[in-house]
């Protein structure tokens, strides 16, 4: 029996997460403006308070924290707001639950890596950011390992999921708008549906309170397998019945953006089977659950 307190419980995965609750799971999912990371007042009375309900209801608390700055590009020329979010932000939370015992799930991204390896890359993989987005993200990693909570960092990548603006809503609105469009052919990584990720953490806190948390401290999770930009368009296109030719390859250099993009950014899963957790079913999978309205049936 869980109460889980989602901190950016409005957004992509907070809404998934949400979507899980069952009677054996309470999900609280305030808003970003509810329980402000920024606020370290906000923060600390919003842990007491899970603590205290979960203490009286007889369930075992949990935090999982899907909050946070992802403007990747505005981050560029907005880093201080992007680190006190992303890295003070998660030290505040991280503080909380080690000063209330409850154990905190912080969700990281591939953007810590420097997106120039060949093979997937594993947790223990030297980091690299090249954004400050992805600094923000790697300083607040190292707060939430060093606040001496129990505390679990789980990166994933290329999120999208319903109630947000992703990857594949933006192809589903230009597939109606224009008769070809070019997306970038040299960045892989792998699509990764929020119902999966939301089931996988949940996954995971189960584990982490009954105590069998695994021992490695962070983790990678996606769903399996690996495309491109364009790779992933043309599945959508496929998928909404347009014809994926209409879809044409450009490189990075011809569509530059404010903030770097690993080239590569492809993570391993092998740590989170290792772990004895349920591997993410393939992208391809999911999408397919996903544009077909059953994403909140992850399997």
């Amino acid at each position: 029996m869980l109460s889980v307190l989602v901190p950016g419980g409005t957004g992509q995965l907070g809404s998934a997460l949400s979507a899980l609750a069952s009677s054996e799971v309470q999900v609280v999912a305030p808003s970003s403006g509810e329980v402000d990371l920024t606020s370290a007042g906000s923060v600390i009375a919003a842990v007491n308070a899970l603590a205290a309900e979960a203490a009286e209801a007889g369930r075992s608390p949990l935090v999982i924290n899907a909050a946070a700055y992802t403007a990747v590009d505005a981050a560029e020329t907005d880093e201080p707001r992007a680190f006190r979010i992303n890295a003070d932000g998660a030290r505040v939370l991280a503080a909380a639950c080690s000063s209330r015992r409850v154990p905190l799930i912080h969700v990281s991204t591939d953007y810590v890596f420097p997106g120039d390896a060949s093979r997937p890359y594993e947790p223990e993989d030297p980091l690299g950011p090249r954004s400050a987005y992805g600094r923000t993200k790697a300083a607040g990693e190292d707060a939430v390992l060093g606040s001496g909570a129990r505390a679990w960092v789980v990166r994933t990548a290329w999120v999208y999921g319903a109630g947000g603006s992703n990857f594949v809503e933006t192809m589903r609105r230009l597939e109606g708008e224009r008769d070809t469009l070019s997306v970038v052919d040299d960045q892989r990584g792998s699509p990764t549906s929020a119902a999966d990720l939301a089931a996988g953490l949940l996954e995971l806190g189960r584990a982490v309170v009954s105590g069998h948390g695994p021992q490695r401290r962070v983790l990678h999770c996606t769903n399996a397998g690996e495309t491109t930009w364009y790779g992933f368009a043309r599945a959508i296109f496929e998928e909404l019945g347009a014809d994926p030719e209409r879809v044409e390859p450009c490189t990075t250099a011809e569509f530059p953006r404010p903030a770097p993009r690993p080239p590569y950014s492809v993570l391993s899963n092998e740590a989170w089977q290792r772990a004895g957790l349920t591997p993410l079913r393939p992208w391809r999978e999911a999408l397919h659950a996903y544009l077909n309205g059953d994403a909140d049936r992850p399997r």
